[in-house]
């Protein structure tokens, strides 16, 4: 992948290039992302730029040797390493799986869409309903790779996606080779959650926000990506909180969108109304999606539709990113709307519901405890 490939983060771009060709690349960056922001692709068109040995006007060639290599994933001085465990393709202890055994559906996943989210890694990968981790076999198998001289005698680089699902022993194993790599080894790590990360990790990195897109730069990396009409790539572009993953999300799943949206104004019609008995009908219609990704997607359209409805009431509509065919109704429910705080406190409740349902607790308390305050707080 080549930077003039990626929409935006025209900053962070040029920020790779200096390190590059002032020979100050970091043995070790962090990348915080949310989910679905672009990490991914930065984290390839920098190792691109890195083994490119035809590199002009600040970016990759995309014709030689190591280019059409890693375009095509296969760069040989180059480690993935995330988050696996037993499933429908491996279905090995899950002590013994290291990435190498998901080498290829994960080549396949980052082909088909690099600012694919955290949820249709497991998905592609065959554990769909599991949780993976980052454990000590694959610590080994990096360790043995680092081990080992470079096949190109250039660069190597050791990518770890989403570093916080990495458990304390595997760790403490990769500490001292993040410290003090081999020379021209570099670690970069792609986090979403860096909170989480062991401070003994990221304390050892060069800390790099990916911030969220503009709604502009969303939009054109939808179209470009996926061949929309401009109006599609809005619709689903307002809903993506700046991120291009969630957005290319949202498009695949239209039907779900359109489900959500009919939810969401349900339930404002409802609680505007105080009809209590149409708000729990809501909330069992919410609590009834057939998935908990599905029940967190609800809370994410309604944290996104109200802040845009907070926009609107402080006079702010050019910076609220809303679709064609929805700023009347936002506009209704936000005249609605007797306290101006009303909003905030909402996606406030939704944070929490979402929260508690990746929680694994009871779908039915949290949406019907949600409308309740949702009116209460009317």
């Amino acid at each position: 992948m080549r930077f003039s490939d990626i929409t935006g983060f025209s900053d962070i771009k040029e920020a790779f290039v200096s390190m590059v060709d002032r020979d100050k690349v970091p043995h070790a960056i962090m990348l915080y992302e949310n989910d679905g922001g672009g990490a991914m692709p930065l984290a390839l068109a920098l190792i691109q730029y890195m083994s490119c040995t035809d590199r002009r006007d600040g970016d990759s060639c995309g014709e030689c040797r190591s280019c059409r290599q890693n375009e095509k994933l296969i760069w040989p001085d180059v480690h993935f390493s995330f988050p696996v465990t037993s499933g429908n393709i491996v279905k090995k202890e899950v002590k013994d799986i290291t990435c190498l055994d998901y080498a290829e559906p994960w080549r396949g996943l980052l082909l088909d869409n690099p600012y694919f989210l955290e949820n249709q890694e497991s998905v592609a990968l065959g554990f769909e309903k599991k949780q993976g981790a980052i454990t000590v076999a694959e610590g080994g198998s990096i360790l043995r790779d680092l081990s080992l001289s470079t096949v190109t005698g250039g660069w190597r680089t050791v990518v770890i996606w989403l570093p916080e699902k990495m458990n304390t022993q595997t760790a403490n194993m990769l500490l001292k080779a993040i410290e003090e790599p081999s020379p021209r080894t570099l670690f970069l790590l792609i986090t979403h959650a860096p909170e989480q990360v062991l401070k003994t990790i990221s304390s050892r990195c060069v800390g790099i926000r990916i911030p969220p897109l503009a709604m502009e730069y969303v939009v054109a990396a939808v179209e470009k990506i996926a061949g929309v009409s401009s109006d599609e790539a809005s619709s689903v572009a307002s809903l993506s909180g700046g991120s291009v993953g969630v957005a290319l999300s949202l498009l695949a799943g239209r039907e779900e969108l359109d489900e959500d949206r009919k939810l969401f104004e349900a339930l404002m019609e409802a609680v505007t109304g105080r009809d209590v008995y149409a708000a729990l009908d809501v909330a069992d219609a919410a609590a009834g999606l057939d998935s908990r990704e599905k029940q967190k997607q609800f809370c994410s359209y309604a944290v996104e539709s109200l802040r845009k409805m907070f926009l609107l009431q402080q006079g702010l509509p050019d910076i609220a990113g809303i679709a064609p065919g929805e700023e009347a109704f936002l506009r209704k429910c936000s005249a609605a709307m007797r306290k101006k705080s009303y909003c905030r406190v909402a996606m406030g409740l939704f944070d929490h519901a979402s929260a508690m349902i990746e929680r694994n607790v009871n779908q039915k308390v949290v949406f019907t405890n949600l409308v309740d305050r949702l009116i209460l707080n009317f």
